[in-house]
């Protein structure tokens, strides 16, 4: 049996008992015929296991690779480009941009071990995810900076950007955490954008191309030829929602 996340929860108990009641209500609708009241019970049966699949959370084989970083999400790379600078990084990066479906497992995890220097949350709109410049700018999102341990200097930014259906974004790590790679850091709720962005410095070798499916914390993204020195706890993989979390309204 494929795990679900936490997070999805009360959409899965609000999403079954509206469902039950549209099922029991097909069944009494005595104007349907028989043979037609079948087809429409598929329907909401369809969805039900939609939105269970939807929240599917399994467990992933990270990478041993010592200068990997991971991807962040689940999806289709959707676009990667140089920038000549970010500002939470200082310097020239490379942004690898992943387009997730409704059909894509949505847990972000972290690319690399690193410390959390800064979570930023930012208001925006709902433009379509696949309108690659716009959602990443003008979208609501949240964007998590990671640093090494030793020297404080940024090592990867990670972006949740909402899109045009999604409406939640979920972190669930604070500034000063230690991460490893692979570790779930959050998830967005329903269609989404990913954005990873790496410093120049690292002299990434991006392993991915424009329309490859990737999944998070086992798909490759970039090997890197500058080391990383990081010494983070290693925490237990196990994924559990804080009490009071980190979301942007519904």
């Amino acid at each position: 049996m494929i795990p679900v996340t936490r997070h999805g929860w009360r959409e899965m108990l609000i999403g079954s008992l509206v469902l039950a009641a549209v099922m029991v209500g097909i069944t009494q609708a005595y104007f349907i015929p028989d043979w037609l009241r079948y087809v429409f019970l598929l329907l909401p049966v369809a969805v039900l296991i939609w939105l269970f699949a939807f929240f599917r959370d399994p467990e992933r084989a990270i990478p041993v690779e010592q200068h990997a970083m991971v991807s962040p999400a689940d999806g289709k790379v959707s676009d990667i480009e140089k920038l000549p600078n970010h500002e939470l990084l200082g310097g020239p990066c490379v942004r690898v941009g992943i387009f997730l479906s409704v059909f894509n497992v949505h847990i972000n995890r972290a690319p690399c071990d690193g410390v959390v220097k800064e979570v930023r949350y930012k208001r925006g709109k709902f433009i379509n995810a696949m309108k690659h410049n716009e959602a990443s700018t003008d979208n609501e999102s949240n964007t998590v900076v990671l640093v090494e341990s030793e020297s404080n200097r940024p090592i990867a930014v990670v972006k949740q950007i909402v899109g045009l259906i999604a409406r939640r974004i979920i972190c669930t790590v604070d500034k000063g955490e230690s991460v490893a790679r692979g570790q779930r850091i959050g998830m967005i709720k329903f269609g989404s954008r990913t954005e990873l962005y790496i410093p120049a410095w690292l002299e990434p070798e991006i392993k991915v191309q424009i329309g490859d499916t990737v999944r998070g914390a086992q798909d490759v993204i970039a090997i890197l030829h500058q080391p990383v020195v990081t010494r983070v706890r290693k925490l237990d993989d196990q994924e559990y929602e804080p009490i009071v979390g980190r979301e942007s309204p519904a």
